[in-house]
């Protein structure tokens, strides 16, 4: 086993192939004034979900295929507070039959150093089955842009 791992470091805002503008809100805050490291979480949901969507790869209503999150991973490097608008870039690292492991970095405003970076692994399944299915074509395209 492996005891000296490298330590992540934020990468640069050129690391990620698409953004998506994201206002904190008040309630975000924790008591220790600042976002609330479970409201991260939501932003890459938020930037993932609505670029697909927008993209027209994504049918959240009526699409027979749907993705389910099986893995999330963050690591904080600044402080992120309200009131204060966050970039959040988002990438794909790998592109499998039914899976996708999103990355995302979540920059302040303007910033050139993600304040935070993670990732998650959706497996896309049929909405009534829960079974994995091969991701549909329109969806495939997508995700190479972000590849």
């Amino acid at each position: 086993m492996n005891t000296q791992t490298e330590k992540p470091r934020p990468e640069r805002r050129s690391a990620y192939k698409a953004f998506r503008l994201i206002s904190t809100r008040w309630m975000d805050n924790d008591v220790y004034g600042h976002v609330n490291n479970v409201v991260y979480y939501s932003w890459f949901d938020t930037a993932v979900n609505a670029h697909l969507i927008e993209q027209g790869a994504l049918d959240i209503h009526q699409g027979e295929t749907i993705g389910l999150v099986i893995e999330t991973q963050c690591n904080y490097f600044a402080s992120l507070a309200f009131p204060q608008n966050i970039e959040a870039g988002i990438r794909v690292a790998r592109l499998g039959n039914s899976s996708v492991r999103y990355e995302v970095g979540l920059f302040a405003e303007g910033e050139e150093l993600a304040a935070a970076q993670g990732h998650f692994v959706h497996v896309y399944v049929d909405r009534q089955t829960r079974r994995p299915v091969t991701l549909p074509e329109k969806l495939r395209t997508v995700l190479e842009t972000l590849a």
